[in-house]
């Protein structure tokens, strides 16, 4: 990718103009939450470049990085859309397994494979940089994960087993992403509901002191009449219990991470799979935000496909993600969409903190190269939607066969040049942010 090499106020200018276009309304809205989330992201390059996708798909746009492996079924697959290093973790699946793999499906979208591969080998740039690793371990890596996610798509097209290709589970990990599995297993239900709960009267409530937010009688009962619409649409399978869907709880929510600023969100205590105590389940309604991927996805029958973000984001993560949350599902509240999932117990992030041995470095970016490629090849004419009618695996592994040699090097070339621009743009942002210069802060 050839990146517009732009002074310092030009690229400052076109940072704020992208910033007015992703943030502007929730900004203006709530600028308490922005200042949160800004000094966040002033904190390094890389939080920097997780906050900002908007930025990295408007430069795509005005420098097309897809090479020959860009079709039009391979331009139109599902893809994560935010996919990036610290965007990996654990969960717990509708069969009662922990699973590794891709997570946060707030980006979710249709477009480009490129995209997701391009994002990915960028973010392990700013890590390796910010590791003190050199420029040739850094193209080791990204040639690591090339080479990984090339190999994986080749056995799914071919038609590989299950057993041959298995998910990231405790029976199957190694090294760190085992390690993040073990602490998953180690958590439990009332631990988190510990956290955020206590007992009163003999039934469990939400804690005045856990990160909620009490509502008035209006707000709650439009949160609950959301919620109402949200049981439409879960799947019979997760209905099995209709006691598990009663409500203890409704609370506002805090401590929204640097995607979700200015989002309204809430949380709502329910029964659970028993009447026990200790198997409360807490789930979260989210305002669902637009996507960066769809403002450069101009294709009209894409956009008619989903009735709002929320459903945007469900339909997409239930395609990405195999055997995904039982309890997730989308509804509507003040004509926006919205976002219902479980506040899970077993969620668990790839510690990239402890990560600095190149060699294990190197095995931990080979997994994720699966992962993302397993991610991708779910994501297609099994996956039940008709929006990706076609077997993702076999139309990536065709297009990359078409000149397999040139695969890694871009990613490496992209992985190097997209790194020391957001580099360049984080001391942009920092220099803006502090000296007052994003508008409505």
């Amino acid at each position: 990718m050839s990146v517009p090499q732009l002074g310092d106020e030009p690229r400052g200018e076109e940072i704020l103009a992208v910033f007015d276009t992703a943030f502007g309304q929730l900004l203006a809205a709530d600028p308490a939450a922005f200042r949160v989330k800004f000094r966040k992201m002033a904190a390094s390059a890389f939080a920097f470049y997780r906050g900002t996708a908007s930025l990295f798909y408007h430069d795509l746009d005005a420098s097309p990085a897809g090479g020959p492996y860009l079709d039009e079924r391979t331009s139109r697959v599902w893809i994560h859309g935010d996919l990036h290093a610290e965007n990996f973790g654990t969960y717990m699946d509708s069969t009662g397994r922990l699973i590794f793999n891709v997570n946060d499906f707030d980006e979710a979208y249709v477009g480009p494979f490129t995209w997701d591969v391009q994002r990915f080998a960028a973010s392990i740039a700013l890590i390796g940089y910010a590791k003190a690793l050199g420029d040739d371990q850094i193209t080791a890596l990204v040639r690591t994960y090339a080479d990984a996610y090339r190999e994986r798509i080749r056995a799914l097209a071919g038609g590989a087993k299950r057993d041959e290709v298995p998910p990231f589970s405790l029976d199957t990990a190694q090294g760190p992403l085992l390690g993040a599995l073990r602490v998953a297993r180690s958590l439990t239900r009332f631990g988190l509901l510990d956290s955020m709960t206590e007992i009163r009267d003999f039934e469990r409530r939400f804690a005045p002191d856990g990160g909620s937010v009490e509502l008035d009688a209006a707000t709650r009962y439009k949160v609950l009449a959301a919620f109402d619409g949200y049981l439409e649409t879960l799947p019979e399978s997760s209905l099995a219990r209709p006691d598990s869907y009663r409500v203890k709880d409704v609370v506002g929510r805090r401590g929204i991470g640097i995607g979700s600023a200015g989002l309204p969100s809430y949380n709502i205590l329910l029964e659970g799979n028993s009447d026990a105590l200790e198997n409360d389940v807490v789930i979260y309604l989210k305002q669902a935000q637009t996507p960066a991927v769809s403002r450069h996805v101009t294709d009209p029958a894409i956009r008619a496909y989903f009735q709002h973000e929320g459903h945007r984001t469900v339909i997409s993560q239930r395609a990405l993600q195999a055997h995904a949350d039982p309890w997730l599902g989308w509804t509507e509240l003040d004509g926006a969409g919205q976002l219902v999932a479980e506040v899970s117990p077993y969620a668990v992030d790839l510690d990239w903190s402890e990560l600095d041995d190149p060699e294990e470095i190197a095995e931990v970016v080979a997994d994720l190269g699966r992962a993302t490629a397993t991610a991708h090849a779910a994501a297609d004419d099994q996956s039940g939607e008709s929006l990706v009618p076609f077997s993702t695996e076999r139309a990536i592994d065709a297009a990359i066969a078409a000149d397999e040699e040139g695969f890694a090097p871009l990613l490496i070339d992209f992985a190097h040049t997209y790194g020391a621009r957001a580099r360049a743009d984080h001391q942009i942002f920092v220099d803006l942010f502090r000296n007052g210069r994003i508008p409505g802060l």
